[in-house]
């Protein structure tokens, strides 16, 4: 089964906690603290595995937690650090977040890495807190919470050169004829309803990987047929070969076949109109194959090469392979993202909205809810356990503003405060 797009889960690993501890010595007056840091969390970090055709095996696994940090130890031991998570994907791979829409990583080449959520940074022991004021604390932090997201993977095959056109018109047909590929064919519409990769040889020993693609119908660009099934993955290829059925079997017009595919690539992404494109006049081996080919060339307005070919004589197919190696040789390969294009880096400057610390809502129940990611961040990062850590809370928090905030909002003495899902009472 060919798999080209999943959701899943990702987790960066938690840090480990930070350790309250003291040195109690022989002969060793006032040790002092002696609690040691925890250990970072894992990433979860994607590598492209030249190996793997498909995204198959995340329709079987799709949480990916990484381990956490060790705790940290007595005599200032520092906890050890998680071993990244690594997870296997094929060339091709988009990562994108599922919230934002935002494109995390393009994976194309053997052993690329790139980190998808980020490990949690360790909590400091009560060595780190101490002062002269204050040098034998009861204070420590718990570990960072390890980053967490859902991903949309979305494979985009790794092609040179891409066969397109309305469904059965040949193009499962051509490929099987000119590579080892054994695509399933038959005479109904939507044969082909997954990508299939063969590698082509001409005869002067040059080659390239040529795509069969699923058939594209008027709509495509909007999902209609296998639309965006197919136009995913016409995104990378270098050389489009458009493949016309020029015996008007089925009752179409070619030209009109044309026109309708070169419409759905424009409507989906402008760029594809950028690709060199070759004409293959097909199935040429029929009756009215050779009049209906003069037609096409009379009226077609683009300067783009035309070869007659019969995919199931093999008539015509040299030429066509020799042509096509020219022009993928010829061809630069199109980068997804658009700011690759000119190899000129520029900074690009971007309003974004001041991330607030905190925010304040209030429940129908007369409770205040307090949130925000550092807020949030903070609270999970405080042993409530010790005394100390918890007054250490309570001050951030008057320094970031929030006691002000909720007197600001109404808060009295008494009046619940909650905070994720624990609940306090504001004292004024």
């Amino acid at each position: 089964m060919f798999i080209d797009q999943v959701k899943v889960y990702t987790k960066g690993g938690d840090g480990g906690n930070g350790m309250v501890a003291f040195r109690r010595e022989k002969y060793v007056p006032k040790g002092g603290p002696a609690g040691g840091d925890g250990g970072h969390g894992a990433d979860v970090i994607f590598e492209v595995d030249e190996g793997l055709r498909t995204l198959m095996d995340f329709r079987y696994q799709r949480h990916f937690k990484a381990p956490r940090g060790e705790h940290g130890m007595s005599k200032n031991q520092h906890g050890r650090n998680a071993e990244d998570m690594i997870v296997k994907v094929p060339p091709g791979t988009v990562v994108k977040d599922d919230d934002t829409g935002e494109t995390i990583a393009d994976l194309v080449q053997h052993g690329q890495r790139a980190v998808i959520t980020k490990g949690g940074r360790g909590g400091r022991g009560n060595s780190r807190f101490a002062t002269p004021a204050n040098p034998a604390p009861e204070l420590s932090e718990k570990g960072e919470p390890g980053q967490e997201r859902y991903i949309v993977m979305e494979l985009k095959l790794l092609a040179d050169v891409g066969l397109v056109g309305f469904p059965s018109v040949g193009k499962s047909t051509l490929l099987s004829v000119v590579s080892a590929a054994k695509p399933k064919i038959a005479s109904y519409h939507f044969t082909t309803i997954v990508p299939n990769l063969g590698m082509v040889e001409t005869g002067d020993g040059r080659s390239f990987v040529m795509a069969d693609l699923p058939g594209l119908i008027e709509g495509a660009h909007e999902g209609v047929g296998l639309g965006h099934q197919f136009l995913r993955h016409i995104e990378r290829t270098r050389v489009i070969v458009h493949v016309i059925d020029m015996s008007g079997m089925e009752g179409r017009d070619p030209y009109e076949d044309y026109l309708t595919i070169n419409e759905e690539l424009k409507q989906y992404n402008l760029r594809l109109t950028e690709r060199p494109q070759i004409i293959v006049a097909n199935k040429m081996d029929m009756p009215d194959a050779e009049e209906n080919l003069e037609i096409f060339k009379e009226k077609m307005q683009e300067d783009y090469p035309v070869f007659p070919i019969s995919a199931v004589t093999r008539q015509g197919l040299a030429e066509l392979l020799y042509a096509v190696a020219d022009k993928v040789e010829t061809t630069d390969e199109f980068p997804i993202h658009e700011e690759e294009e000119t190899g000129i880096h520029r900074v690009v400057y971007k309003h974004e909205e001041e991330q607030r610390d905190f925010e304040i809502t209030r429940d129908p129940d007369g409770t205040f809810v307090v949130g925000g990611a550092k807020i949030e961040r903070l609270f999970k990062m405080t042993d409530f356990s010790r005394e100390d850590s918890a007054r250490r809370f309570a001050r951030q928090l008057r320094s970031y503003g929030v006691d002000d905030a909720l007197r600001e909002r109404g808060a009295k003495n008494g009046d619940t405060i909650r905070l994720i899902k624990y609940e306090f009472e504001f004292v004024d």
